[in-house]
């Protein structure tokens, strides 16, 4: 048996599928979708299995949900490939195809320091400030996770982060007051955001931004400072876990910390202290 032909165009083809590949791991990295895709890959590879070894009913029972899978796919999926056909249809006309796969490199380098000290002290100062004088906030930092549907509903701003700025837009007589903010590469990207419910129970004594916290913790890999308008109190929520009752030098340890992990997990590592040193806060509130 002779080697393997390959043209030009084959290698051409491989790199543009792995690109397209590696775009739709991004945007549902974070995501329940993640957890869903693995349970599809599951299914595949046992129906792969069971014709691999003539298991004739096996078989014929994942290939009836195979077959169907497309189907499936487009449907579980429809908002992760809403966003990339939208993202693959705005950088194409903007820029080309070229710049369009250059960001997306610059966006994985960016999406690994976003969690920095430039971004962490003048939110630590500005939730200091809000605490002191019960001004309730609500600020969201993007991780790897696609948070455009969230931007979308919000009204867009890209700002370098400041204290003053961010009392600004939380001031209870600002326009932009009600909502969440977000941060994303380094900026704050938009203001006045609606954030989803959470659907797990919570204490009775969980306000609206609490709530809102944790909904989007449940949906993405977020993390999330709430400042309640009522105590004063600083949290932090992330991966469905809330420390609460934080002082500034806390909240900047636990967002020093949550970004390490982030950075652990996008190399390979794993979130587990997170979680605990989460449940810990928890606890000793």
């Amino acid at each position: 048996m002779g080697f393997i032909k390959m043209s030009i165009m084959d290698v051409v083809d491989i790199l543009l599928v792995a690109v397209i590949i590696y775009y739709i791991y991004k945007l549902i990295r974070g995501t329940q979708a993640t957890s869903i895709l693995a349970g599809i890959l599951v299914i595949y590879i046992s129906w792969v299995t069971a014709r691999a070894f003539n298991m004739e009913l096996m078989s014929g029972i994942l290939g009836s949900v195979v077959n169907v899978g497309l189907i499936a796919l487009i449907i579980i999926f429809q908002s992760e490939i809403r966003k990339f056909l939208q993202t693959l249809g705005t950088n194409s006309q903007q820029t080309g195809p070229l710049a369009f796969v250059y960001k997306l490199i610059n966006n994985e380098r960016r999406a690994k320091h976003e969690v920095i000290d430039e971004v962490i002290d003048p939110i630590v100062r500005a939730a200091g400030d809000m605490s002191r004088t019960l001004t309730g906030a609500l600020i969201v930092i993007k991780q790897d996770g696609s948070l455009e549907d969230i931007i979308a509903t919000g009204v867009k701003i890209d700002a370098n982060i400041t204290p003053s700025l961010i009392r600004n837009i939380f001031f209870k007589n600002s326009p932009l007051h009600d909502g969440a903010m977000v941060v994303s590469g380094g900026r704050i990207t938009a203001a006045k955001c609606v954030l989803p419910s959470t659907k797990s129970e919570v204490p009775l004594h969980f306000g609206m931004r609490h709530r809102a916290a944790m909904g989007i913790c449940e949906e993405s890999d977020a993390i999330v400072v709430v400042v309640s308008e009522e105590t004063g109190a600083i949290s932090v929520a992330h991966k469905g876990k809330i420390a609460r009752g934080l002082s500034e030098t806390e909240l900047k340890s636990e967002l020093m910390r949550l970004g390490r992990v982030a950075e652990e997990k996008s190399a390979g590592g794993v979130e587990e202290s997170a979680q605990e040193a989460a449940g810990l806060h928890e606890e000793n509130k």
